[in-house]
């Protein structure tokens, strides 16, 4: 009975470590599939792009360069705040998803050229939006 219940113990104090670790946000800093639509989500197709850092790889072009810059930056995913005046200036249709991780943490945003805070917006992070270069300022 004794060596049972050791047994159970021994199995649960081993089982306890399986999958709980915390996320490690250096392991892998960014996991990302980025989604384009140069016309506008559901308007003509769309072009997806992966982008992984550490190492730096996947589809997107430049991937090493995107990389750095990305990790540079500090809340590149932030979204425009709530009550900001954004002049009314149209960039263009394009739009963007990108989701996935990113520092550990989910990541699922859309970005556009509708006026000027998403301009803005999205030209920080250009470097991972193909089809954004031509947004105006």
């Amino acid at each position: 009975m004794r060596i049972a219940l050791v047994l159970c113990l021994l199995a649960a104090v081993v089982g306890c470590g399986i999958g709980t670790a915390a996320p490690n946000a250096e392991a892998t800093p960014a996991d990302l599939k980025i989604t384009i639509w140069p016309e506008g989500r559901g308007e003509g197709s769309s072009k997806t792009y992966t982008l992984e850092c550490a190492p730096a790889r996947g589809s997107l072009p430049k991937a090493a360069s995107a990389c750095t810059q990305l990790l540079k930056l500090s809340k590149p995913f932030t979204p425009v705040p709530q009550g900001s005046v954004c002049t009314e200036q149209y960039g263009g249709p394009q739009q963007a998803l990108v989701t996935g991780q990113y520092k550990g943490r989910s990541v699922w945003v859309m970005f556009s050229a509708t006026n000027g805070c998403q301009i803005a917006r999205s030209k920080r992070v250009s470097f991972i939006l193909p089809g954004f270069g031509h947004a105006a300022a």
